[in-house]
């Protein structure tokens, strides 16, 4: 069977997706490695922390970070404006891709989720500020994530909630890499070390 030219275009736009991020998280594990890390880490924290504080979240929703991802959670606790911020921590459901918020007491996961991501066993709540971790991100504020679809998926359904995108600024990539899809959920605000976009 002969696919469709729109089909074609979709598939191209996913090899494209998924080159930009092999090289992405490359460049982000070279970097945490690097000595710049540390004081890239810091400036981010400080503008996280600034962003949040503006934003006076009633529950905020935080990510279990992987491999050398930045650790917003560690960066807000470090700060006694958040001590008694209710959070929440994401749950993946490999079924359907799905994706809730669980209310989190903000010490270390010892539960994971479907993907094996580290959780909450709490209730499910919705955050009204939602921190998410980005592989990558575009000027427009699209977030090129694993590749899943979960938060695009959980923001499409929760368009009240401001979305705070967190990443690095070498992680700006272009549209030709990076052409908007209709189910691609633009962020509110993406925070790097350089300050808000």
């Amino acid at each position: 069977m002969i696919e469709a030219p729109e089909d074609a275009s979709v598939q191209s736009d996913r090899a494209a997706r998924r080159a930009t991020r092999q090289r992405l998280l490359a460049e982000r594990d070279a970097f945490a490695a690097s000595p710049a890390a540390a004081a890239a880490g810091e400036a981010l924290a400080q503008a996280l922390r600034a962003v949040i504080a503006d934003l006076e979240p009633e529950r905020l929703g935080l990510y279990c970070p992987l491999q050398s991802e930045f650790n917003a959670a560690r960066a807000l606790a470090a700060d006694p404006r958040f001590t008694d911020l209710s959070l929440a921590l994401p749950y993946a459901r490999r079924a359907g891709r799905v994706m809730e918020f669980r209310a989190w007491n903000g010490e270390a996961p010892t539960f994971a989720d479907e993907c094996g991501i580290g959780s909450s066993e709490g209730a499910v709540v919705v955050p009204d500020v939602v921190v998410a971790p980005c592989v990558g991100f575009t000027e427009a504020g699209h977030r090129l994530g694993y590749g899943g679809g979960y938060y695009d998926r959980w923001l499409a359904a929760h368009r009240q909630v401001t979305a705070v995108g967190v990443a690095w600024s070498f992680a700006e990539i272009g549209l030709e890499a990076f052409a908007a899809q209709p189910y691609d959920i633009a962020l509110s605000i993406i925070v790097t070390e350089r300050g808000v976009r």
